[in-house]
């Protein structure tokens, strides 16, 4: 099931790509694998700071009286914002594409009792590798680090 979920988040990251963003992509799933909601990182698109790519898909889910039934979907190791929505809210799966190159807050959350579980997919690791060597600017802007 991890790869059919993937999948989704792997579906947005493209659709930023083609969209000169940064290919970050993310889905929310209930824990049966039921859609709730996806989206994908839309910094650059929209001029927004805080539209990452978890944040999309949650809010492309709606409103729910609790997250206690599902999972966290993103193509990339969530940075410490996308990290606290999901401590926030109660998510308590997070399943990720790639952790090789950014390595954000999912050994925070696992310490906190999410259960988190890493691919290291290569096609989610291609696609954050292209875009760092061809985006370093948008990278470093992303993340929030200078060149």
């Amino acid at each position: 099931m991890n790869e059919s979920l993937l999948a989704v988040a792997r579906e947005e990251a493209l659709l930023g790509k083609a969209e000169g963003g940064v290919p970050i992509g993310a889905a929310l799933f209930t824990l049966d694998g039921r859609l709730l909601g996806r989206g994908h990182n839309r910094r650059v698109q929209d001029g927004d700071p805080s539209l990452h790519a978890e944040t999309a898909a949650f809010r492309d889910a709606g409103r729910r009286p609790h997250y206690r039934d599902t999972i966290m979907v993103t193509t990339l190791s969530p940075c410490w914002y996308c990290s606290g929505l999901v401590r926030q809210f109660g998510i308590p799966r997070v399943l990720i594409g790639e952790a090789r190159t950014f390595h954000g807050g999912h050994d925070w959350l696992a310490e906190n009792g999410v259960g988190v579980t890493v691919l290291e997919d290569e096609v989610c690791v291609g696609l954050m590798t292209e875009f760092i060597k061809t985006r370093p600017e948008l990278w470093f802007e992303d993340i929030g680090e200078e060149l």
